[in-house]
């Protein structure tokens, strides 16, 4: 991808000028004055690099090196063997304060009494934390009521894919967060060292502007999580369930629409799929986040392409022919547990469904193995994979904190930024050894089932300095070879070095466009409707936010 000749900050400062982005430009952004909250409704260009203010990176050694070295973020190094843990923070600063930080949590919350908090937080110092858990499955659009009526508590954790529903999000950092900037900026490795030993590029990730138009109002906002990249997602088969029906694992959507005809039977409660949304647009091309994909000279949009029509297609025919869930419309069941139960076949979940599928047959929980399909593609396409480096999150905190509770809650992020390889990260990711998880024969720490109930939430408290795959050896090989595997059909991100926070129209138009996509593949409507459907996305937003998407493009591709 061709970037700018000259590829520093003032070299895309000046084109977000040129281009007429921010305040006063194609983003229509108002001018506003610094001491008042800023609105808007028009969406907004943000840089992600560049800046002098950041927290000055110095590299924190790792105490144990990893058995399979990669090229993170997009290939995870990973430990075959637990390592002997080192201490990351020998003398961690005492604190006395207490807050309460709002936190997305999928299942039964743990209960905030355990022992395990209490250790962590005797560990970290003696800060209190206590963790506010929202239901995750609804948790991007709830948020919005708690950022905009201020009721968060001292902090929340927001994961980057939840920003799409927030309209403005940018008014919203702004206005609600604290401004991290004048504690951060710097050489902050004396009292954080772990924190300065995170990328700069996630902490350029971490800036939003009041103005981004103007360079000097471009601020650092959030403590953000893990840089990662890679697959994030996968389409997940049960490979026993095929060898005893003597199939093989397909490796294009043709076979693996042929798999799914042969293995399901409505009539016998047997299906191939549950979720077929977010994960199957690459096998047809299609682009991940805000959908634009550069053709032919211009930004098209995935709904004006054919590969969309023929993405819905293929969803109507597994409707038609009984091969998806009959609940699938509703969603009311869980899909993890379908899939583990031998219900359906294949299963669209996020890389970790792989440890947690193996672990729970580790523990005798369930039977069975599985596996991501490798880069598969419709129609003899070169396969896409949709996963660009990203930071996972981060932790925002209230701008009604005085400096010194931020710098507090600084000290325990420095300590959850301790990686793999640390006794801070064996606390932290497993508890407390006898009573959260047990050492098996192999050295490798094992949850119990208090274990799993209790551990986590603490990782929206700060990323770390380096992502690993770890837990079984063969699991590891296994993740470490599927990354390596995949590298060369990984997504090319269009605006790489920048963000673009789409117009209300167009988040609002894009959710209609999801919606009717429903009807569609559900029956409920007729492919025949798909042309109404684009015009009605393009009338009511997304027309309009061709122009600015499309400045944001040239901005970082030079043209």
């Amino acid at each position: 991808m061709a970037t700018p000749s000259n590829g520093s900050i003032f070299r895309r400062r000046s084109l977000l000028k040129a281009a007429g982005l921010g305040a006063a430009g194609a983003a229509g952004l108002p001018l506003i004055a610094a001491c008042s909250d800023i609105q808007s409704s028009e969406g907004s260009t943000q840089v992600t690099e560049g800046f002098d203010f950041l927290p000055q990176y110095k590299e924190w050694p790792l105490p144990v090196e990893p058995d399979l070295v990669g090229e993170p973020p997009n290939h995870r190094s990973g430990f075959t063997a637990y390592p002997e843990p080192a201490q990351a923070i020998p003398e961690p600063p005492a604190n006395a304060g207490a807050y309460r930080i709002t936190v997305p949590t999928w299942g039964t919350p743990p209960p905030s009494d355990d022992s395990y908090f209490a250790a962590v937080q005797e560990a970290w110092g003696g800060t209190v934390i206590e963790l506010a858990h929202a239901d995750g499955n609804t948790y991007a659009e709830t948020s919005n009521q708690w950022l905009q009526a201020g009721e968060f508590g001292d902090g929340i954790h927001m994961f980057s894919w939840m920003l799409g529903a927030h309209p403005n999000f940018r008014e919203t950092v702004v206005n609600r967060f604290y401004d991290l900037t004048d504690i951060l900026t710097g050489d902050i490795s004396e009292r954080w060292p772990l924190l300065a030993g995170r990328a700069t590029e996630a902490w350029g990730k971490s800036v939003w502007s009041s103005d981004p138009e103007d360079p000097e109002s471009a601020r650092l906002y959030g403590i953000p999580g893990s840089l990662a990249g890679g697959p994030q997602n996968g389409m997940y088969v049960r490979t026993d369930l095929l060898e005893a029906a003597d199939l093989a694992v397909p490796t294009t959507v043709d076979e693996v629409l042929e798999v799914a005809r042969t293995w399901s039977d409505d009539a016998a409660g047997r299906w191939a799929f549950y979720g077929l949304d977010y994960l199957t647009p690459q096998w047809f091309g299609l682009a991940s986040g805000n959908g634009w994909a550069w053709i032919d000279g211009k930004l098209v949009h995935n709904c004006e392409r054919p590969e969309y029509t023929e993405w819905l297609e293929f969803r109507r025919t597994v409707w038609d022919e009984k091969l998806i869930h009959p609940d699938a419309p509703t969603a009311s069941l869980d899909p993890k547990e379908l899939h583990k139960a031998g219900t359906t076949l294949f299963h669209q979940d996020g890389m970790s469904y792989w440890g947690d599928f193996s672990g729970a047959v580790t523990r005798g929980e369930i039977e069975g193995a599985v596996v991501p399909l490798g880069p598969v593609a419709a129609g003899g396409r070169t396969p896409v994979v949709f996963g660009t480096a990203d930071v996972e999150g981060w932790l925002f905190l209230s701008k009604s904190l005085s400096a010194a509770q931020v710098e507090e809650i600084l000290d325990v992020a420095n300590f959850c930024a301790a990686p793999f390889g640390t006794i801070e990260n064996q606390l932290l990711d497993y508890g407390i050894e006898g009573e959260h998880f047990e050492f098996d024969a192999e050295g490798v720490p094992r949850t119990t089932d208090h274990g799993s109930a209790t551990i986590g939430g603490y990782y929206g408290i700060s990323g770390k300095v380096q992502l690993f795959h770890t837990g079984d050896p063969v699991l590891v090989q296994q993740r470490f070879d599927y990354d390596a595997s995949v590298l060369d059909y990984l997504e090319k991100d269009l605006f790489e070095g920048i963000r673009v926070e789409a117009p209300a129209d167009f988040i609002s138009a894009s959710q209609t466009l999801k919606d009717q996509e429903a009807d569609v593949v559900y029956g409920r409507s007729e492919i025949a409707d798909i042309p109404a459907m684009v015009e009605t996305f393009l009338t009511n937003g997304g027309e309009a936010a061709r122009a600015p998407f499309t400045d944001a493009y040239k901005i970082v591709n030079g043209e």
